[in-house]
C-alpha cells in the first residue's frame, strides 16, 4: 500500500483511546441485534403467518423485502442527515422505540395490508439505526481499527438471525406467532431506554487526520455529499457491487427458513433449535471475518477492501446451489454453512471503506447512500425476486419452485465479484486523494 493510503488508515490519532468506547460498541451491538430480530422474525414465522393470513410467495416477498426496504431506504438518508446535525445516541434510541412499537403492532395484523403497514413502520424506525451508529463508532475508534470494529458491530445481523430464529420459534410455539411479535417489540423498547441512559455522544472527527482548513459550509448537506460521493469512482462502484451482494444475502436470509420448512419439511421447533444457531454463527463469522481479514490485509494493500468481499461472494453462488439441492434438511443445513459465511463478508469492508473515504461532517449521510443500495437492490429486490419467481414456477407446475428460485440467484454472485474487481482498480488512488484533501 502506498504511503498516502497508509496514512489515511493509520493517522496519528490511532493511539488515542476514547473513554467508554467499549460500552458504546456493546450497547450499539445490542440495539442493532434487536433491529435485526425485528426483521428476521417475520421470515422465521413465514409459514404459520402464510397459512393464517392466506398469503402468496409474492406477498411474502413484499413483506420481508420491498415493503420494509422501500421505507427503510427512503427514511435512511433523512435520518442520516439528521444524525450529522443532532445528538446521535438519542436519535438511535428514539428510532429503536419506533421500530419496536411497530414490531409489536405486527402481532395484531389480520390481513396482508395491515401487516404491510406495520412493516412500513418498522422500516421507518430502523432507518435511524445503522448509519448513525456507524458514525458514532467512527468517532470512538480511529481509521486503522474501523474495519475490525465495524465487523464486530455488524455481527448484530447474525446475532439478530440467531435470536430471531431461536426466540421467535420458541415464542411462536408457546404463544403463537402474534405473541412472538409482542415479545420482540418489548425487548427492543427496553434496549432503547438503556442505550439512551448509558452511552455518551463522542466528539465528531477527533480521531481523523486533522485538516488545516475549516470544514466547508456544505459539509453534512445532501446535495454536496451526493456530488462528492459520486465523484469518487470507488464509492460509485461500491453502490453496484454491494447492492448485488446484498441481493444475494437478503434473498438467502429471508427465504432459507421457508425453504427448509416447506421443501425439506423441517419442523418449526427444529428451525429454532438448529437454523438459528447455525445461521447466527456462520453469518457472524462472515461479517467479523470480513472485517478482520481487511484489518490484517489492508496494512499491506488497500485493495484488500475489494478482494476480500469479491472472493467471498464468488464462493457463495455455487455453494448455495449445492446446499439447496441436498436431499434432506440436515444435509441442506450442513451445506448451507459455507454460503451463509460467504454472503455476509462484504458488509464490514464496504462500510469501513465508506467511513474512511467520507468527510467527517457528512459521514452518516454518506453511509446512508451506500445503504440505499443495500436496501433497494438487496433487501427490496432479493426477497421479492425470489418470491415472484417461486410463484411463477409454481404456476408453470415446476417441482419445488422455491428451490429452483433460490438456485437462480447464484449467477448474481459473478456480477458482484466483477464489481469488486473494478473497485480494486481505483481504491488506491481515491484513498490517497482523501488524505491530500484532508491536509490541504
Amino acid at each position: 500500500m502506498n504511503q498516502a493510503a497508509s496514512a489515511v488508515l493509520s493517522p496519528s490519532g490511532a493511539a488515542v483511546r476514547r473513554p467508554g468506547r467499549t460500552l458504546a460498541l456493546a450497547m450499539l451491538m445490542v440495539v442493532g441485534t434487536v433491529n435485526f430480530v425485528d426483521r428476521q422474525i417475520l421470515s422465521v414465522l413465514v409459514e404459520p403467518i402464510r397459512a393464517d393470513l392466506h398469503l402468496s410467495d409474492t406477498q411474502i416477498g413484499l413483506l420481508t423485502g420491498l415493503s420494509f426496504g422501500l421505507f427503510y431506504a427512503a427514511m435512511g438518508v433523512p435520518a442520516a442527515m439528521l444524525a450529522d446535525r443532532v445528538h446521535r445516541v438519542r436519535l438511535v434510541a428514539v428510532a429503536a422505540l419506533i421500530y419496536s412499537f411497530f414490531t409489536g403492532a405486527s402481532g395484531f395484523a389480520a390481513n396482508f395490508w395491515q401487516l404491510a403497514l406495520a412493516r412500513f413502520g418498522v422500516g421507518v424506525g430502523e432507518a435511524g439505526g445503522t448509519a448513525p451508529s456507524l458514525s458514532i463508532l467512527a468517532d470512538y475508534y480511529p481509521p486503522a481499527q474501523r474495519p475490525a470494529v465495524i465487523g464486530l458491530f455488524t455481527v448484530n445481523g447474525p446475532m439478530g438471525v440467531f435470536v430471531g430464529a431461536s426466540l421467535g420459534g420458541w415464542a411462536a410455539g408457546q404463544f403463537g406467532w402474534r405473541g412472538a411479535f409482542l415479545a420482540v417489540g418489548a425487548l427492543g423498547a427496553l434496549a432503547a431506554l438503556v442505550l439512551a441512559v448509558v452511552v455518551r455522544e463522542p466528539k465528531r472527527g477527533g480521531l481523523d487526520p486533522t485538516p488545516t482548513r475549516a470544514p466547508s459550509a456544505d459539509a453534512g448537506r445532501l446535495g454536496p455529499t451526493v456530488r462528492l460521493f459520486l465523484s469518487r469512482p470507488t464509492l460509485r462502484l461500491l453502490l453496484v457491487a454491494s447492492g448485488l451482494s446484498a441481493f444475494i444475502s437478503y434473498g438467502m436470509l429471508n427465504w432459507i427458513p421457508a425453504y427448509l420448512m416447506r421443501v425439506q419439511h423441517m419442523p418449526l421447533a427444529e428451525v429454532a433449535r438448529w437454523f438459528g444457531p447455525a445461521a447466527g454463527l456462520c453469518m457472524g463469522l462472515g461479517i467479523w471475518g470480513g472485517g478482520a481479514l481487511v484489518n490484517w490485509a489492508g496494512q499491506r494493500s488497500v485493495k484488500a477492501y475489494a478482494y476480500v468481499p469479491g472472493l467471498a461472494v464468488l464462493i457463495t453462488g455455487p455453494t448455495l446451489a449445492l446446499a439447496v439441492m441436498a436431499s434432506s434438511w440436515q444435509a441442506s443445513l450442513a451445506l448451507m454453512l459455507v454460503p451463509m459465511i460467504g454472503c455476509t463478508m462484504f458488509t464490514a469492508p464496504v462500510l469501513a471503506l465508506v467511513q474512511n473515504l467520507s468527510p467527517v461532517a457528512s459521514r452518516a449521510t454518506a453511509t446512508a447512500l451506500v445503504l440505499l443500495a443495500f436496501n433497494i437492490v438487496g433487501l427490496g429486490g432479493g426477497p421479492l425476486a425470489i418470491g415472484m419467481l417461486s410463484d411463477a414456477l409454481a404456476a408453470a407446475h415446476v417441482v419445488d419452485p422455491l428451490r429452483v428460485a433460490l438456485i437462480s440467484i447464484a449467477p448474481v454472485a459473478v456480477l458482484a465479484a466483477l464489481g469488486y474487481l473494478a473497485v480494486s482498480r481505483v481504491v488506491v488512488r481515491d484513498t490517497a486523494d482523501v488524505l491530500r484533501e484532508s491536509l490541504a
